[in-house]
């Protein structure tokens, strides 16, 4: 378990350095057995130290430690229970995606990378209320078929069966945010057809690009 908290402290540093969050905000996890290691209220990502990592029991839902987890910690949980096959959480601030999901804009694959992480689609959710149980069952809605979700004024939350195919989802995001609003700064921006679509997902190459992340235990 003490491996689990050096990671999520190299991620912590690794989504402060993208640009994914600033100051306290966001908030991250990862599951080792039973239990839940959580992001404490008020930290900044990149600054908690590996025995600050909040510890929780999964099936009971008590917390053991003194800090305080994050607020967003019925979210995390919910999304645990709802699929066994979720070893982390990652939900972030990601600037352009939510300023362009919050006017509206459409995410839709624009590269092969979109397609082979992020999938054909990722669902959108009106705005709530952080820190409760709305935005639990709003999140937890759509995660039982996506790894990706988008929340307008307020972020994104992603997962992965590692904590590096959360964060390369987390990163995606924001890469694919930068990408739309490029093209439509520079004109009519083209999206991926069906047949292209169906192309990516048929290469071998993502195949295993993917498999990688999955076995990576970071």
């Amino acid at each position: 378990m003490e491996e689990v908290r050096k990671i999520l402290s190299i991620y912590g540093k690794k989504i402060v350095e993208k640009g994914l969050v600033a100051g306290p905000g966001g908030n991250i996890s990862a599951r080792e057995g039973n239990y839940v290691f959580l992001s404490p209220s008020g930290f900044f990502l990149d600054e908690i130290e590996e025995n600050e990592w909040v510890k929780m029991d999964i099936l009971t839902g008590k917390v053991i430690g003194n800090l305080r987890p994050t607020c967003e910690i019925s979210m995390h949980l919910g999304i645990y229970l709802e699929r066994e096959d979720v070893k982390a959480v990652i939900h972030t601030h990601p600037p352009i995606t939510t300023g362009l999901i919050s006017a509206g804009v459409k995410f839709k694959p624009v590269f092969p990378d979109y397609v082979a992480l992020l999938g054909r689609s990722v669902p959108v959710i009106e705005y709530v209320v952080p820190g409760g149980e709305a935005i639990r069952k709003a999140v937890v809605s759509k995660i039982k078929e996506y790894n990706v979700v988008l929340l307008k004024n307020h972020g994104a939350v992603c997962v992965g069966s590692t904590l590096k195919e959360a964060f390369a989802r987390s990163w995606l995001v924001e890469d694919t945010a930068k990408t739309i609003l490029a093209g439509k700064i520079a004109g009519s921006l083209r999206y991926l057809n069906l047949k292209e679509i169906e192309g990516i997902e048929n290469l071998e190459a993502e195949d295993y690009r993917k498999a990688l992340l999955k076995k990576d235990k970071r």
